[in-house]
């Protein structure tokens, strides 16, 4: 019996593995086939996070966080600004925490100080070797994981490019500053738990991103949140559950300073998936709301 037992026990581990496994490689399977779109960052980003995923899934046979980095990549596909991952999310020493959070903190400055812009490639790679070595410390804390070295080596090489000014020359008339990223490629993305609308830790980070740029922008004139969900659950509940969480997005926006007039809200439930699924599948690329600044 207690044989019978550890092998039932054994089956439902390897039925467990298998589904978590063909879930997460169809999330991989539609990024390999997206056809990024967008800034050349985000297009190299795409490329970046598919390459991780593809390691994930089919070397490492990590399905959790290929389906996490699939996501993420689909979402750069699609021309979304995705920020570098939040330490929230893992599971790290306090020795990890300080040097995570000193890496992210040195990533996100030069990234926003026009780095997306003047160093496109060299910013995808930091922000992809920024995001390995959250992901390969928290299964090793006690030890100096590869992707921190190339990490380091990554960001130094993009704020070279930063730190070159040209220069100065004799003020002859006012110039006016260079260009700006256009408005319309200014895209965000918040990603949620299934059935739920409330914001994480990571989505607020998004957030502090998305209010950051409306306010260093003189061209916004508005803004539009669109609340999605995957194919679970009836058409009638989606429908409920994608303005839920709009609304959640715009809540956080209002909260962070950006006028409620300059917000509109739409939803669209499961008619708009990033991850083609078929009926009643629970797709973590699909529970989203995407934000577009007009």
């Amino acid at each position: 019996m207690k044989m019978l037992t550890r092998l039932c026990a054994l089956s439902l581990v390897l039925v467990v593995a298998a589904c978590t496994g063909a879930s997460s490689n169809s999330t991989v399977q539609a990024l390999n086939k997206a056809e990024a779109t967008g800034s050349p960052f985000t297009k190299r980003l795409a490329a970046e996070y598919r390459d991780y995923a593809n390691g994930r899934q089919h070397k490492a046979l990590d399905y959790a966080d290929a389906i996490h980095f699939a996501r993420k990549g689909l979402a750069a596909a699609s021309g979304v600004v995705v920020m570098p991952e939040t330490l929230d999310d893992w599971d790290l020493s306090d020795k990890n925490i300080v040097e995570l959070s000193k890496g992210r903190a040195d990533l996100v400055d030069a990234l926003e100080n026009g780095g997306r812009e003047l160093a496109s490639d060299k910013a995808a790679v930091a922000q992809a070797r920024f995001d390995c070595w959250a992901e390969q410390q928290e299964e090793n804390w006690n030890a100096d994981v590869p992707c921190k070295a190339a990490f380091w080596a990554a960001l130094k090489d993009l704020q070279s490019v930063i730190a070159v000014q040209p220069e100065p020359a004799p003020i002859v008339a006012a110039e006016e500053p260079g260009p700006m990223t256009p408005v319309e490629q200014a895209m965000f993305i918040v990603f949620f738990d299934w059935d739920k609308h409330n914001i994480s830790a990571g989505a607020n980070d998004v957030l502090d991103a998305v209010a950051q740029e409306i306010k260093n922008r003189k061209d916004v004139h508005g803004i539009t949140i669109i609340g999605h969900t995957d194919s679970s659950g009836s058409t009638r509940y989606n429908d409920r559950l994608s303005t839920q969480r709009a609304n959640a997005v715009r809540d956080g926006l209002i909260s962070r300073g950006i006028a409620a007039d300059m917000v509109r809200v739409e939803s669209r439930g499961e008619s708009d998936l990033l991850v083609k699924t078929a009926d009643n599948v629970r797709e973590p690329a699909n529970r989203r709301a995407q934000i577009t600044l007009e």
